[in-house]
């Protein structure tokens, strides 16, 4: 019986030694290491013949080498000042217009850059009411600014340019609104990617959704439309360092901190108050759409993160094209979220930024609130987790309950020439 008991048990040790052995030889395999010593010692005698052939394998290799080295060195920048010419150059006279521009009268109507234009869009700036990107235009972008001023100085939101607007940017004109800047090594250091692809599978691939050239990276420094940084400097290569360009002055970002935070889409509007319900910043925003509107009623911020990667997920919010799997797209200003993310408790809602700016208010966003880039750059040093933000709105809303509605109050007046936005919301009760 003990004998059977011993052939009883080493059967399953021999099986479990030979599960063993397999089981690391499969560990080995993927290893290059581990088979090495193998080849080396059982196939000596190849070793003479393998090293007669370099003689005549290195002459076709080695002119060959070069061509496919030289071809991907040649640099990115170079086609890109050649495909986007300026297309409507502005000559200097124009830059000494929009410094000597008077603070007084009413905008001229016109459809191409207006210096008076210029600089009551860099003078807002200057005090922390977004116009957007600056090109010289009049437009929605301009009246919602004008009219969050007038709201930061408890005047009547009207939209309409006036001596009191002109009164209050007066302290914010000490210094020309164009100046000269000279193009740094870090300007044009990169990574570019100059063909940035659409599909979102495409730009997963990338390891950098950076700019596609220096030009798109000043324009944002500088919160300018790239058309009218590179009209501004039709002369200029924004690729070299030490170029001499010129750029608006919008002075430092704002300090106030932000304790409440409104959101309203039929103004395409984010209002950010003090403590005691001051506005002390306003951005143009893009808040939702038909398909996938923003959420109602009183949110909170819960996280915030600068240069986030974005993770396309087609089950929980949308499929763009025939990407039906979820993605991983890099970092960088040219990520659909842009260059900051401010997360709400409502899952999938946020504040963000843009790859667009000069589309901000002009096109839908998938139910967030999106800013220019460096509108939420400023932001988000403005805020902290637990900061209320409440969405006020006239369109279907994703939230279950319905956006409370506002009633009038005296202090608003109606606006019968705002060019179709209405007037500023009030304080949230």
């Amino acid at each position: 019986m003990f004998v059977t008991c011993v052939r009883v048990a080493l059967v399953p040790s021999f099986l479990m030694f030979g599960a063993v052995a397999l089981r690391a030889e499969e560990w080995r395999e993927p290893y290059p290491e581990a088979p090495q010593p193998e080849r080396y010692y059982s196939e000596p005698a190849y070793a003479e013949p393998a090293y007669a052939e370099p003689a005549y394998a290195e002459p076709r290799y080695a002119p060959a080498e070069p061509q496919r080295y030289v071809e991907p060195a040649a640099p990115a920048a170079a086609p890109v000042a050649v495909r986007r010419k300026p297309t409507a150059p502005l000559s200097a006279e124009f830059i000494a217009l929009a410094n000597e521009a008077p603070l007084s009268g009413n905008l001229a109507k016109s459809d191409k850059p207006d210096p008076q234009v210029v600089k009551l869009q860099v003078l807002l700036d200057r005090v922390h009411v977004s116009p957007g990107a600056i090109d010289g235009r009049s437009g929605g972008n301009l009246n919602k600014a004008i009219s969050a001023l007038q709201s930061m100085h408890s005047l009547p939101a009207s939209g309409r340019l006036g001596p009191d607007i002109w009164d209050i940017l007066q302290a914010a004109s000490e210094r020309p609104v164009l100046m000269d800047y000279t193009i740094s090594d870090k300007d044009v250091a990169g990574p570019f990617v100059p063909v940035m692809p659409k599909d979102y599978a495409e730009m997963a691939a990338l390891p950098k959704l950076a700019y596609r050239d220096p030009a798109e990276l000043l324009a944002e420094k500088f919160h300018m439309d790239e058309n009218f940084l590179r009209n501004l400097n039709p002369d200029a290569d924004f690729s070299q360092a030490g170029t001499i360009i010129t750029v608006t002055d919008v002075g430092s970002n704002a300090r106030a901190r932000v304790a409440h935070l409104v959101a309203d889409a039929s103004t395409r509007q984010l209002l950010g108050y003090n403590e005691n319900w001051d506005v002390v910043v306003a951005y143009p925003a893009t808040i939702g759409s038909a398909d996938l509107p923003s959420p109602s009623g009183i949110h909170a911020v819960k996280a915030v993160a600068e240069n986030p990667e974005y993770w396309y997920r087609p089950k929980v919010n949308f499929q763009q094209g025939n990407n039906d799997k979820p993605l991983k797209l890099a970092s960088g200003p040219n990520n659909p979220v842009g260059t900051v993310w401010i997360g709400l408790d409502k899952p999938t809602y946020g504040i963000h930024g843009s790859p667009e700016p000069s589309k901000i208010d002009k096109t839908n966003s998938h139910g967030c609130l999106r800013l220019t880039n460096w509108d939420a750059q400023e932001l988000v040093k403005l805020v902290k987790v637990g900061v209320d933000v409440e969405f006020v709105d006239q369109t279907p809303t994703a939230s279950v309950a319905p956006a409370k509605p506002t009633p009038a109050q005296a202090p608003y007046e109606a606006a019968s020439n705002y060019g179709g936005y209405q007037e500023m919301p009030p304080p949230p009760r």
